[in-house]
């Protein structure tokens, strides 16, 4: 018996090829659509390709020092007072225990004159109360020499009655009296023996706090005569008068920064660092700059800890030769090494750091007509180049002028 055989419909026996072919479209239009979305049209003379190498990395930064004074004393006199005079001006050479200038106090003349007028006072007093006290001495002894000669006959009188009275010569009542006369005048004797060393002792210690309070007193009116001396402001170290802000009958105060002095014995680099490298940046590192065709070596003397504006101070000295004819206010280009110099993946800098933050960059296709995002990692950076740790190659070519117009685009497209 024949079976009868079934046509298959042409949509049931090409449903594959067709589910196939529309989801092949709607990924080309995905793609299509998205590509287009996220690209951008640039013209290849607004933008600076750069290729990546590989080569020597020089870890340093290049900084602007000015050349100072390798020391600079402030000028604050120690009295306040009127100007009365100017010894010196500026830029004069000075040497240590010079005049700079000469002031007025006549409240310091007061306190000098009350002050010797107090000693003469004190030293009047201790020659009175001296006097007293030897009167007072003498006064004692004779009082001592007294009792000692009634101890004395007193005792006589009490030997002669017990004699007498052991003779029965005289009545009892009298000799108990030359007794008790005797026994009387002996603790007087005694009394005024103790008396007469507690006397002495207490003499000598007011006699030592006194010439020890008139010793300090000779030694304040010695300190308020010197005050007076300190009204010639002089110079502290042998150097150059670099500022004297003052004007003859000016008040200055005491303690008031009113110059400086500028020690021209040797000089030091001063420069402002980004604070990216404060961690980085120690004394003893090593700096070099050029001028006119030679290299002078320099290392890190101090740095200072604070951060303004976003910038540290640091301090160079010189390490062997300095330049000739080198003045106080000149500038230097200044590279400081920060650490040895290594083999790695590099790319010239560029203003695109500033946009991407060094977390990705633009690479160009092997066709140069197009430029894709890509993420980076940089890890150190000198005035000329960035090291790359990972993201780039050596041989390809990358964008490295600024991102600002290019927005969130992903791909550019070079004309």
């Amino acid at each position: 018996m024949d079976r009868q055989i079934e046509k298959k419909s042409f949509l049931r026996r090409y449903a594959w090829y067709i589910a196939a072919a529309a989801a092949l479209a709607a990924l080309l239009v995905w793609i299509v659509l998205g590509t287009t979305a996220n690209t951008m049209t640039v013209d290849a003379s607004d933008i600076t390709i750069s290729d990546v190498t590989r080569g020597k990395f020089d870890d340093y930064v290049r900084l602007n020092g000015q050349v100072l004074p390798i020391q600079v004393v402030q000028i604050s006199p120690e009295e306040g007072g009127i100007v009365r005079e100017k010894v010196v001006e500026e830029g004069t050479r000075v040497r240590k225990g010079d005049v700079i200038l000469r002031l007025s106090n006549s409240n310091l003349d007061l306190q000098i004159l009350n002050a010797e007028a107090e000693l003469a006072e004190k030293q009047n007093l201790l020659r009175n109360t001296q006097v007293a006290m030897q009167q007072d001495r003498l006064n004692n002894r004779t009082e001592q020499a007294t009792l000692d000669t009634d101890c004395d006959r007193k005792r006589r009188a009490y030997e002669q009655n017990a004699r007498l009275y052991k003779e029965r010569l005289i009545s009892k009542e009298v000799y108990l009296q030359s007794r008790e006369d005797y026994n009387l005048a002996r603790r007087k004797q005694s009394l005024i023996s103790q008396r007469l060393k507690q006397d002495s002792i207490y003499r000598h210690v007011q006699m030592a706090q006194m010439e020890d309070n008139l010793d300090n007193m000779r030694k304040n009116v010695l300190l308020v005569r010197d005050r007076k001396n300190k009204l010639e402001v002089r110079s502290a170290i042998d150097g150059e008068l670099g500022l004297l802000d003052v004007e003859l009958g000016q008040n200055i105060a005491a303690g008031q920064n009113i110059g400086q002095i500028n020690d021209l014995s040797d000089f030091k680099v001063q420069a402002q660092i980004d604070e990216h490298y404060i961690d980085r940046v120690r004394p003893g590192l090593s700096a070099s700059f050029s001028r006119d065709g030679k290299t002078y070596l320099l290392r890190v003397r101090k740095v200072y800890p604070e951060v303004r504006n976003g910038t540290f101070r640091t301090d160079f000295v010189f390490v062997g030769e300095r330049p000739a004819q080198m003045r106080s206010g000149q500038t230097f280009y200044v590279e400081l090494a920060l650490g040895k110099s290594q083999q790695a993946t590099l790319i010239p800098r560029g203003t695109f750091f500033q946009t991407t933050g060094g977390n990705w960059i633009f690479v160009l296709d092997k066709s140069g007509r197009k430029a894709y995002r890509r993420n980076i990692s940089i890890a150190r950076q000198n005035p000329q180049y960035y090291e790359v740790t990972d993201g780039l190659e050596p041989g390809e070519r990358v964008i490295t002028s600024g991102y600002e117009a290019f927005k969130d685009n992903e791909v550019l497209v070079i004309k």
